[in-house]
């Protein structure tokens, strides 16, 4: 369980499994890398991961506003995917795992998906959907401009949570995630407005390595909007559906989610 500095930047990190192919894990939003152990655990006789925690996440540094965040994330992932490997990324982390197979597509041997929340993707398969979401949002989104973090973070929660309740959360929990919400709310405009140009005309039909989309069979609707849009622009990209699950299926369902891992690993 190493720490040191990647692409500038305090981060710590866990190493798992003892596999003979390279990965990086790169979790979502108010996680860390603790998370992964279970799919990890699943997958450690095949590959060998690496997870970064992200600025202001687990035990990396506090998240200092240095820099564009998406850019930053981007850049700490590319240090730690090395001369490269598979990369699986969950939620926020995804859409990062997206931009490492655009930006450097010979280092990425496949791409893994599960639930990017690169909401500017809905309104390209159904606009009516990706509205609903930002009408469902509001609330959320006026918190976050008023800077009432736990507010936001209750709301935040509700959404993307793995089911507790805010009440629910210890005292310890709330403040952690309350304390996020600036990460969270440096996020909006990539992930609404696409800054990063993840969806330029001809990007993603660029994609070139085996690529698998995951979601929870009871996720936000405009998940699977996402989905449709990524599965129809990139080439082959498989899309996947977990029964009974959520948006936190990597760490609620790991046995199904290595399953199809394992089969994208043997195409």
């Amino acid at each position: 369980m190493p720490d040191g500095v990647r692409a500038g930047f305090p981060v710590y990190w866990r190493d798992f499994g003892t596999g003979p192919d390279r990965a990086l894990l790169l979790h979502c939003a108010l996680a860390h890398s603790k998370a992964w152990t279970p799919l990890a655990t699943e997958l450690s006789d095949r590959l060998k991961m690496v997870a970064p925690d992200m600025p202001g996440h687990g035990r990396s540094a506090a998240w200092d506003q240095r820099c564009n965040l998406h850019d930053q994330v981007t850049a700490i992932a590319s240090d730690c995917l090395g001369d490269g490997g598979h990369v699986i990324g969950h939620s926020f982390g995804a859409t990062v795992s997206l931009r490492l197979a655009l930006e450097q597509p010979g280092r990425v041997q496949s791409l893994t998906l599960i639930e990017p929340v690169l909401f500017a993707a809905a309104g390209q398969s159904d606009a009516s959907v990706l509205q609903d979401y930002i009408d469902t949002s509001q609330e959320f989104a006026k918190a976050l401009a008023r800077k009432e973090w736990e507010t936001a973070a209750a709301d935040f929660i509700g959404l993307w949570g793995d089911g507790r309740p805010w009440d629910a959360l210890s005292d310890r929990e709330r403040t952690l995630f309350a304390s996020q919400m600036t990460f969270i709310q440096e996020t909006e405009t990539c992930l609404l407005q696409d800054t990063a140009g993840l969806l330029q005309a001809g990007r993603l039909e660029g994609i070139d390595c085996p690529v698998l989309l995951i979601r929870g069979q009871k996720s936000e609707p405009v998940i699977a909007a996402i989905h449709a849009t990524l599965a129809r622009r990139i080439p082959g990209a498989v899309d996947t559906v977990v029964d009974g699950a959520g948006h936190m299926v990597p760490i609620t369902h790991p046995g199904h989610v290595a399953q199809h891992i394992r089969a994208l690993l043997d195409t």
